[in-house]
């Protein structure tokens, strides 16, 4: 018996209870009443619901601003205000 619960399933009342009991109570009609332990498990799922949201926002920012600079490259191209030429010119020289 080396921990505390063991003591209180097997009937033993630990010394720090022992010291809170008032005087002249009968140990027969004492009830020991233990703390459930903690879950994790609220606090994973709260973690992991943040992170799967924050990925998910940055995803449809990362959308939103792709639509807009292909929405800005169209409507300027457009009007003329961008234009871009492509020039392939050979890097290899001819020998005469």
């Amino acid at each position: 018996m080396q921990l505390p619960e063991d003591q209180l399933r097997a009937g033993h009342i630990p010394a720090d209870l022992y010291r809170r009991i008032p005087p002249g109570t009968d140990m027969r009609q004492v009830v020991i009443v233990q703390e459930a332990p903690r879950s994790y498990k609220g606090p994973i799922v709260t973690t992991l619901v943040i992170v799967a949201g924050s990925i998910a926002v940055l995803l449809v920012i990362a959308y939103v601003v792709q639509v807009i600079a292909g929405a800005v490259v169209a409507v300027l191209s457009a009007t003329g205000g961008l234009s871009y030429t492509i020039n392939r010119t050979s890097k290899t020289r001819k020998r005469a």
